[in-house]
């Protein structure tokens, strides 16, 4: 799958409020987003819910990465509340493909998170029915979390083995290390500290934008505005 990298903004808080600033900066430079959903259980940390996701009636195309037990409890309340994807944790829920054909039957598109510790095989199976495999750099569940290099090896060989999967990754990237991820062959590139917590969120999401298009030689399909 040889084409450009998307950078796409992923939004991860417990507070309604910074919720709500962090989608209308993002509505600023982008027109899609990632907010990422956990139940404290599947992860350590909770955060917003789909409730108050749904109350920000924003025009953003967004996706829902839901590290949460039992994904496939929620996914109706996601539906109804505008998710255009759901991406969930292959190691979340007992039968992944039940949970993609849900997704698929409420017109939602359907990717798969595999954490670090499992192994890029497991999506295998699944990837007739998938839009995109979502490979996690970090242990999930903590805003900035120390990115694990080795998993672009994990990646590396995925998509040799798969050259028309859209592959994601999520986790830990700064300035520093974009260039090399992108080499990668990766798809979409899931950016959250290295944008919100930076001065000017904006400039930051388009200097990140610009390394991963340098990177590839290919211009990048962020979803910039």
């Amino acid at each position: 799958m040889k084409k450009g990298v998307s950078i796409v903004p992923a939004i991860l808080t417990d507070d309604p409020a910074a919720l709500e600033k962090m989608a209308r900066q993002v509505e600023t430079f982008s027109r899609r987003v990632q907010f990422d959903v956990m139940d404290g259980e599947f992860v350590p940390s909770r955060s917003v819910t789909c409730r108050q996701i749904a109350a920000l009636k924003t025009g953003l195309t967004w996706e829902a990465h839901l590290m949460v037990r039992k994904p496939e409890d929620c996914l109706d309340a996601f539906h109804d509340a505008g998710a255009a994807k759901i991406v969930f944790h292959y190691e979340a829920c007992p039968s992944p493909e039940d949970t993609i054909r849900r997704i698929k039957d409420l017109g939602m598109k359907a990717g798969l998170a595999i954490n670090p510790e499992t192994p890029g095989a497991a999506a295998n199976r699944f990837l007739q029915e998938l839009e995109s495999v979502l490979f996690l750099s970090v242990n999930p569940g903590y805003y900035g979390s120390k990115f694990i290099p080795g998993v672009l090896d994990k990646i590396a060989s995925f998509r040799r083995d798969n050259p028309d999967v859209e592959i994601g990754i999520d986790g830990g990237i700064k300035l520093d290390n974009v260039a090399a991820i992108a080499r990668t062959g990766v798809n979409v590139i899931y950016v959250g500290s290295a944008v919100f917590l930076q001065p000017d969120p904006a400039a930051a999401y388009r200097r990140l934008v610009r390394l991963a298009a340098d990177a590839t030689g290919f211009r990048s399909e962020s979803s910039q505005i």
